[in-house]
């Protein structure tokens, strides 16, 4: 995963500033959070857990911005630059997070309601034709939601250039420092969201290259060995191995409690994080109503 390094390489203001200090914590925490868990070069594999836990420190993160900007002394500063380049950059990026974050929602209820019909296919148990039929649904789901996810990752990653091609501000340093804290809480926000969009598109395609005899294994212990190293899948990849080793292997007997068991344990992860997702909404529109309250005359 690339790095916002105009949004990064910027020092926080002085300790002395008490303003910016939960924010300063909060960025941290959410630092050591992606750091540990999803920048890579690479695709990485994103679990339930991490996203989760991205959503809650974004969360006190945007409280924390919410209650920096409401502070006399960062008014102030702002005030100074009413519809300036500062407000165009701000405001322009602010509305690209929402509307990435807004199609991030709706994969995630889109994923979502899938897996509670699905589950409902089961527990009728109407028979096997039924099932593949459902079986094959979700499948087709999966298939649209990864074009979708690749739009969405586009977009994030246009607003990523944005904030990576802004310029520093030399002449105020008040707004330098304030311009640095909002790259930063933007392109944690695109961190964020892109661990969403990750999770949602693991792909099950990978399941034949390892071998269909391997998949029960993955299934009980979410993990395989491969050339020595130990290979973990999520919750969604999890499912869509099931569903694809029925599908497309007539040796592999379906374990239909096992399934319900993932579809349980995906649906209340995606339950979650539809909730985070909606909550990261209406902080975003929070934060931009509050800076065009700001910074439009």
């Amino acid at each position: 995963m690339a790095n916002s390094s105009h949004a990064r390489s910027t020092s926080f203001p002085s300790r002395s500033q008490p303003e910016y200090l939960r924010v300063e914590i909060e960025l941290n925490r959410l630092k050591t959070w992606e750091s540990s868990s999803v920048s890579s070069t690479t695709t990485p594999l994103i679990g339930l857990n991490t996203i989760q836990e991205g959503l809650v420190g974004l969360a006190e993160l945007y409280n924390c911005v919410q209650d920096l900007l409401k502070s006399p002394t960062i008014q102030q500063v702002l005030l100074k630059h009413q519809m300036g380049r500062l407000s165009e950059e701000a405001l322009e990026v602010s509305v690209g997070l929402i509307d990435s974050c807004g199609m991030t929602r709706e994969l995630v209820l889109m994923m979502k309601e899938h897996v509670q019909d699905l589950l409902s296919a089961l527990r009728r148990k109407v028979g096997d034709s039924s099932m593949q039929s459902s079986f094959n649904a979700y499948i087709s789901l999966r298939k649209k939601v990864k074009k979708d996810i690749a739009k969405s990752l586009k977009a994030l990653k246009q607003v990523e250039n944005k904030i990576e091609s802004s310029t520093q501000v030399d002449s105020d340093q008040s707004l330098s420092n304030l311009l640095a804290v909002l790259r930063q809480v933007s392109a944690l926000t695109i961190s964020v969201l892109r661990s969403q969009l990750y999770f949602l598109s693991s792909p099950a395609s990978k399941a034949k290259k390892n071998g269909w005899s391997l998949i029960s294994k993955m299934l009980v212990t979410k993990s395989v060995a491969c050339k020595g190293d130990k290979r973990t899948i999520n919750d969604v990849e999890c499912v869509d191995f099931a569903l694809c080793s029925y599908l497309h292997n007539s040796d592999f007997k379906v374990d239909v409690p096992m399934i319900q068991r993932k579809l349980k344990t995906l649906n209340t992860g995606l339950q979650a994080i539809e909730s985070g997702t909606e909550c990261l909404s209406r902080l975003l529109i929070r934060n931009r109503v509050c800076l065009l309250n700001i910074l439009t005359p």
